[in-house]
């Protein structure tokens, strides 16, 4: 008999429903027509012990017990599971091979591994276990997926580098939760002080943001534009370019501070001749953007229709088990692999026919187009989120289900769109020795871009820059007067300068955080870490968290009181201010975690090891409860609880509470 374990119940019928019939339904399997079975876990159905379990005496909280460091980790089943966990045991003994078919990514290879090695099934069944990838779940994609068995032992490094995340986790937010609410309670916090690799760092982040702008000072700054008269009496606006000569009145970021210079330019090139130093012509190509993986998703979905990224990841659940109408959500690749191509035809014409507001679209899409997101080279675990063969058609979806599920859509639609093409225009001019810039672009082929150009949709993220203005920003669009006037000029022309304008402009501070621009820091982490070569490593590789855990990172926050929402922005509260100032900054800024993702992603390529990866944290752990242990968080003195009463109250509670105290850590 061959036992396939799927992650969740969804998975495992949608899995029976491939192999041959009649079925036999039982409690927690389902037995089909060849013998096999089918069963299933419920996501994760062993926990990491509590700390007590391994020595009883840390029940209570003390500075002397930490840091915490299991010799010999223990896995516990969790009590709501524990019934199902019985039938997969009773299961694996009775079956001669068993098949992993966890979700496609690296916690859904530990899921199923864990409970593998948690009932302690023989090496024989081990080293014969298939591997089963599914990432679509309607019938025939599952039954290719069951033609396409891997030998488990392929994915074991992705189970490791879960394994080590797991751990690293535990013994990170266990230790230092207890040690800063310990410290906490000294100072009045009345509260558990909740401390993780990932979820402290994003609360930094949103700290540090909040502070940039409490403390921000708006300064003046000057622009001149030059309104130039070309021939035929058209007329067009060229930006100054300050040149080294002013560096003494300028700021870092080039801006002009000095009022009396720009006033100077301003009248030196009034009534003046302007004369063409270069001008450049190129016609431009702009491929469309790729399909979704979930974070590019939940930020379009953010800006597009106010989504948060947990909602956004709930829908697409949704959309993927119930009405099996998207590819597997959690991904975190925007490539697909080469043989899906041979599916388009058959899911453009499910899409024409499914008379829903892109149905056109989908009629006027070329399925013959072969777009940069086919690339094998690209694709790992999994691949982007795509529509399924299946018709919405007939599916009750919701208006939040609607929604997303057109974004997916139409993302996948522009894939069989010619390309965006423009001619680029700049210009540059010489006025009275000073040098004036102008560029502005002409559509040619719109393209790709017809989709995204109905109504507020048309600005949601595509994942490249397509800015259509001039550089003086008085230009609506590409087919503007300016961009028209300036795409005819030639080297030869004659062009006068008819008057300077000065702009007067004040520096801006820098906005709040919303659900979008936080999960784009989060997926561009890169950005916000300050060690040079760390950054250079994380560029356009590695996020903080990951596709999976990202949404529910943020929602923890808010859940534990340390972010709140105000209108679309996100702000730290006191509680959350207060923790960030009392740790080292080692815990609120985002390198140590970065540098721990790029290590669990090189386990998972086999480029480095669980053991290199563990060892450094015990030493690091050790200096970070030394420091927590010599001072007071004194930031935290006066501030309100903003989370669940404090361990010490909530130990004179029910007993059940004890365990759920212990669980400060996060990812």
């Amino acid at each position: 008999m061959k036992l396939y374990i799927a992650e969740k119940p969804s998975l495992g019928r949608a899995i029976a429903d491939a192999l041959p019939k009649p079925h036999k339904k039982h409690q927690g399997y389902i037995e089909v027509g060849n013998g096999d079975v089918v069963t299933w876990c419920i996501g994760h159905i062993l926990e990491q012990a509590e700390p007590d379990s391994y020595d009883e005496k840390f029940k209570k909280w003390q500075l002397e017990h930490l840091p915490i460091i299991p010799q010999q980790w223990q896995l516990k089943p969790k009590y709501k599971t524990k019934n199902q966990l019985a039938v997969i045991r009773k299961l694996v003994k009775q079956c001669q091979q068993i098949v992993h078919a966890g979700d496609p990514d690296r916690e859904g290879q530990l899921l199923i591994d864990e409970v593998i090695d948690f009932l302690n099934v023989a090496q024989r069944k081990r080293d014969a276990m298939q591997r089963l990838l599914v990432s679509d779940l309607n019938l025939p994609a599952v039954k290719r997926a069951l033609t396409q068995l891997k030998s488990n032992k392929q994915f074991v490094p992705l189970s490791v580098s879960a394994l080590a995340r797991s751990r690293a986790d535990w013994l990170y937010g266990i230790n230092l939760t207890r040690a800063y609410t310990i410290q906490g309670g000294k100072v009045g916090y009345k509260g558990v002080l909740s401390v993780g690799r990932v979820q402290t760092p994003i609360l930094g982040l949103v700290v540090t943001r909040d502070k940039e702008i409490k403390h921000f000072v708006s300064k003046p700054f000057y622009e001149v534009n030059a309104h130039v008269q070309a021939p035929n009496n058209q007329r067009f606006i060229a930006k100054w370019q300050p040149s080294d000569a002013c560096s003494a009145y300028m700021d870092d970021e080039g801006r002009v501070l000095s009022k009396a210079l720009a006033e100077n330019v301003v009248a030196r090139i009034t009534n003046q001749a302007a004369k063409i130093a270069d001008i450049k012509k190129q016609q431009k190509k702009l491929n469309a953007p790729l399909p979704y993986n979930l974070s590019s998703l939940q930020i379009d979905a953010a800006k597009r229709f106010s989504l948060n990224a947990k909602l956004v990841l709930d829908v697409c659940q949704s959309l993927y088990e119930k009405h099996k109408l998207i590819t597997y959500p959690r991904s975190d690749c925007r490539y697909l692999p080469n043989e899906q191509f041979a599916l388009a035809k058959s899911i453009i014409n499910t899409l024409s026919n499914a008379q829903m507001p892109f149905s056109e679209d989908a009629k006027k899409a070329d399925a013959s187009i072969k777009s940069k997101a086919w690339n094998n080279a690209k694709v790992g675990a999994h691949h982007a989120i795509i529509p399924t063969e299946k018709s919405p058609a007939n599916s009750s979806l919701s208006s939040l289900e609607k929604n997303v599920y057109g974004l997916i859509v139409r993302q996948y639609l522009a894939q069989f769109y010619p390309a965006f093409i423009y001619q680029h225009t700049h210009i540059e001019l010489t006025i009275a020795g000073g040098k004036f810039n102008a560029t502005a672009n002409v559509t040619k082929q719109l393209g790709w871009k017809k989709l995204f150009e109905k109504g507020p949709a048309a600005n949601t993220n595509t994942g490249e820059q397509n800015s259509f203005e001039t550089d003086t920003g008085k230009q609506s669009n590409n087919e503007g007067a300016f961009a028209q006037v300036l795409s005819n000029l030639k080297k030869t022309d004659l062009l006068h300068c008819e008057k300077g304008e000065l702009l007067e402009k004040l520096t801006q501070p820098p906005k709040h955080f919303t659900d979008a621009t936080l999960l784009a820091a989060m997926t561009g982490i890169n950005r916000f870490v300050k060690d040079a070569t760390l950054k250079s490593i994380l560029k356009d590789t590695d996020g903080l968290g990951t596709e999976a855990t990202r949404a529910g990172i943020i929602e923890l926050l808010f859940k534990r009181g340390f972010l709140q929402r105000q209108g679309k922005a996100i702000v730290a509260t006191p509680a959350g201010v207060g923790l960030i100032e009392a740790l080292p900054e080692i815990c609120t800024t985002p390198d140590m975690t970065a540098k721990w993702e790029a290590t669990l992603n090189s386990i998972a390529e086999q480029q480095a090891n669980y053991k290199s990866f563990m060892q450094p944290l015990e030493s690091t752990l050790n200096s970070l409860i030394s420091a927590a242990s010599s001072s007071l968080p004194t930031s935290l003195k006066g501030v309100k609880a903003a989370g669940k009463p404090a361990y010490k109250k909530r130990k004179r509670t029910k007993k059940a509470e004890v365990g759920s105290k212990n669980r400060g850590q996060a990812k």
